[in-house]
Order: structure tokens, then C-alpha cells, then sequence
């Protein structure tokens, strides 16, 4: 099966505005990201952007980029554009990619590639085992509910997705890296936004509200995503070191 990768980032970020072009180690976080999705060698790699600095930086690194809408509500309709755009031939699945996740396990992408491929899955995503209880109240970290324990072999069906919760049983931390069918990704854009999507603001809540299944395989760790300084000073301070 061929899978195609595509990243979805923009500089208007409400949190941390220009943050994909922010530096670590002297390569952009968006740079980053490309280079950890292309080492990951599962097919293509391509950053979606509504910005001209963007698509110049990732050009500049090596990598691919395509210009797409500025009226984009989602990240998931900047991706389907951009698939769209590039009428690339045979593909069956896309793996979306958040381009403020530097530190992304390249193993995860791999392993959440291979599990969608052997298990015919529809749409799938990341799940980490949560840390400490205190962030079940964190509604700044996304949980998922899953209907079976997660384990290395285990991609069970997700039951849903929440902002905050007291239940323990088969709660983890929803990484947001997302692969789906390109039949799925298409019926996906095309469906209303749901009521329990807008009054979480959780875009997956679409996908279950409308039958579509999500998979969750178990993430080996949770990525630092890049949301705001503290977040980005953090991870650079990580990044940095180990070089």
C-alpha cells in the first residue's frame, strides 16, 4: 500500500504566532518535523501551508512544500486540499503529520503506518500511557478512551476523546497524528462540523459522531508538541543537548 505523508502548518498560530519557523539547533521546528517523516521511509513527505516563508524554509532544507487556502477551518481541509493539488497517483492512505511536534518517535510513525496497512483500518492515531493523574484534569492534554487496553500489538477502536475525566480504565494521552484511507479522508472533509466537535474542539469527534472508526495504536512516548514559549524553550533546551 502507498502511503503519503503530508503536514499541515501555518504561521498564525494564536498561542505562539510564527512558532514553525522558530529554531532549534539552527533548523526550523517545521524543518524538523519534515526530516523526522522522511526518516520515517514510509513514501512522500510534503509540508501544506497557507504561507509563502514557510514553503521557502522547507524548500531551502531539502524538503517539499505546496501553497494551499488561507480559509482553511482545520488542519484535516489543508491536507485534503493539498492531496487534491498534487494528484498523486495510487495513493491509499494519508498520513497526517503536526507540524509543531519536532521530537515525533519516528518508530511510532512507522509502527502506526504498518498496523493501518495489516489491519485494512479506515483511520487511525497515536495513544501514550499517561504519565501522571493529575493531567486527566489537564484539558490542555487530550485523552482518549479506548475500548481495549493498548499494548505493542493492540490497535483498538477508540471509544472517544475528551478535555478532562476521573475515569482511569483505558484513558491515554491522544497524540495527534492521524492516517486514514483516502476514501475516509474525503468523506471526513465533506461532513458538518459536529455539535460535540465544536463544543469540545475536538476535530475527531467528527469521524466517530459519523460511524467512522478510529484506530489507536500505543505511542512508545508522548511527543513535547510546541504550543507555547515555555513548551518551545523546553524542547529546544532537550534538542540541543543531545546534539
Amino acid at each position: 500500500m502507498k502511503t503519503l505523508t503530508i503536514i499541515p502548518s501555518r504561521l498564525s498560530a494564536i498561542r505562539l504566532p510564527g512558532k514553525p519557523l522558530l529554531k532549534i539547533n539552527d533548523l526550523s521546528i517545521i524543518s524538523h518535523v519534515f526530516k523526522r517523516a522522511q526518516e520515517a521511509n514510509i513514501g512522500e513527505v510534503i509540508v501544506a501551508t497557507e504561507d509563502q516563508e514557510i514553503a521557502d524554509d522547507v524548500i531551502k532544507n531539502g524538503g517539499r512544500a505546496i501553497l494551499t487556502s488561507k480559509n482553511h477551518k482545520t488542519g484535516t481541509d489543508r491536507i485534503y486540499e493539498a492531496f487534491e493539488k498534487l494528484k498523486i497517483k495510487g495513493v491509499d492512505l494519508i498520513l497526517n503529520l503536526q507540524g509543531d511536534e519536532p521530537a515525533i518517535n519516528i518508530e511510532d510513525i512507522i509502527s502506526l503506518n504498518k498496523k493501518m496497512v495489516s489491519s485494512q483500518s479506515k483511520m487511525g492515531t497515536l495513544a501514550a500511557t499517561m504519565k501522571d493523574l493529575k493531567d486527566l484534569e489537564n484539558e490542555n492534554i487530550v485523552k482518549v478512551i479506548t475500548k481495549k487496553d493498548l499494548n505493542e500489538d493492540e490497535f483498538s477502536k477508540a471509544d472517544t476523546f475528551l478535555r478532562s475525566s476521573s475515569k482511569i480504565a483505558n484513558i491515554y494521552h491522544h497524540i495527534g497524528i492521524y492516517c486514514y484511507s483516502t476514501e475516509t479522508l474525503k468523506k471526513f472533509v465533506e461532513l458538518n462540523q459536529s455539535k460535540n466537535e465544536i463544543e469540545n474542539r475536538l476535530e475527531q469527534l467528527r469521524a466517530l459522531d459519523n460511524n467512522i472508526a478510529i484506530n489507536v495504536a500505543l505511542a512508545s512516548s508522548s511527543p513535547i508538541g510546541v504550543d507555547t514559549k515555555e513548551d518551545y524553550l523546553a524542547l529546544k533546551k532537550i534538542m540541543e543537548y543531545k546534539v
